[in-house]
């Protein structure tokens, strides 16, 4: 089935959507990449609700906007994981997850089933309901000869680390962009929300004093699996570890780089395989490469900017199957669940029958399963 893919990431710079072909073949999932694209985030959507008709306001504004993006592309099924406003973790339990973009206007605009809400039941069996991009990594990882990390720079940073005898554990690092797009952000006066191609940080020297002082946070310290969102890296964090500091805005971009690339590399092993809008910042690849073997996931088959859209297609596809799509030891959970929730599209639903086979294996276009640090051809 033809199933398409939709996210928008915790930086709030587009709508990213996927449209990706799939079918089951016993235990292995086949995905073929079909086309991806970036569709610009509305400025008016930005917006924090303060009550409770801004959040309803919120709901409806990007269940609209999805619906828009979503209805530019065929497809048999939709997936959403929506807009994340909310991540709350105490005492390292996650106690509840927010998205937003309601389902209903995506299934009326398109006609098509929609599963969303992908992340809540994760959360209900005692997981962090994230990063849930560990269940694509898990099964694209199985069998790499040799430890791998799959990486993902988003607005948070997550890596996947796959052991060649097949333990999974997955949890968010801390900050991938969210810190570098809120210092451009408030530096620019809101005309910049991002150090494009690094340009800031290239011209800066990483501040030292400045650098230990982000480094002491106590979330890096943290047992996985853990997670974290801009409920703790934002503005008001920023202003904390600079009070009564003055420090040149490509210094404080160079440093804030810097922080990512050390925290994110502390915590890959073996062959690093990344993806996400991070990658785009030359500035923080060359840093990361400097500490680690990383390679872009385009490299094995996968567009590295539509990462985790594709993600959603694949969530939205093992639940429209009846199959698990989270991975108990990566969130935390108490065991396999199936995700998200299902709203009917133009016509009465009607699903295939569960999958009786478990799914242990993914393979992306022409490329099976990673083996020994690369692509094999299918045969």
């Amino acid at each position: 089935m033809r199933v398409i893919g939709l996210i928008s990431g915790t930086s709030m710079d587009a709508v990213d959507v996927a449209v990706a072909e799939l079918a089951l073949d016993g235990p292995t999932v086949h995905l073929e990449p079909v086309e991806h694209a970036e569709h610009p985030f509305p400025d008016h959507l930005r917006e924090p609700p303060t009550s409770a008709a801004d959040l309803c306001a919120l709901d409806t504004g990007l269940g609209q906007l999805f619906a828009d993006v979503a209805r530019q592309y065929r497809g048999d099924l939709v997936a959403t994981l929506g807009q994340t406003v909310h991540h709350r973790v105490e005492g390292g339990r996650c106690l509840g997850t927010l998205q937003l973009g309601q389902p209903a206007w995506i299934a009326e605009a398109t006609g098509l089933p929609v599963v969303s809400d992908l992340r809540a039941r994760d959360v209900a069996a005692g997981g962090h309901g994230a990063p849930l991009a560990s269940t694509l990594d898990a099964l694209w990882l199985a069998g790499f000869d040799g430890p791998a990390t799959a990486l993902n720079l988003g607005g948070i940073a997550n890596v996947t680390k796959v052991s060649p005898g097949g333990v999974v554990i997955a949890y968010d690092t801390g900050p991938g962009n969210a810190l570098m797009d809120v210092a451009m952000t408030v530096l620019t006066g809101g005309r910049r929300t991002r150090d494009t191609d690094g340009e800031f940080a290239r011209r800066g020297r990483v501040d030292p004093d400045l650098l230990d002082r982000l480094l002491a946070d106590p979330y890096y310290a943290l047992p996985a699996p853990k997670s974290t969102g801009k409920e703790h890296f934002n503005r008001a964090y920023l202003d904390r570890v600079t009070e009564g500091r003055t420090i040149r805005a490509e210094d404080f971009l160079a440093t804030l780089t810097e922080l990512t690339a050390l925290t994110v590399a502390a915590e890959c092993e073996g062959t690093v395989i990344g993806s996400g809008g991070g990658m785009r910042n030359p500035v923080l690849v060359e840093s990361l490469r400097r500490r680690v073997d990383l390679r872009a996931s385009d490299e094995f088959g996968l567009p590295a900017e539509a990462k985790e859209a594709y993600l959603a297609a694949l969530l939205g596809f093992l639940t429209w199957h009846g199959l698990p799509a989270n991975v108990p030891s990566a969130t935390g959970a108490a065991g396999p669940r199936p995700l998200g929730s299902i709203t009917p599209g133009r016509y009465p639903l009607r699903l295939p029958d569960p999958a009786i086979t478990a799914v242990r294996g993914l393979e992306i276009g022409r490329h099976q399963r990673l083996w020994d640090g690369g692509p094999r051809a299918r045969t």
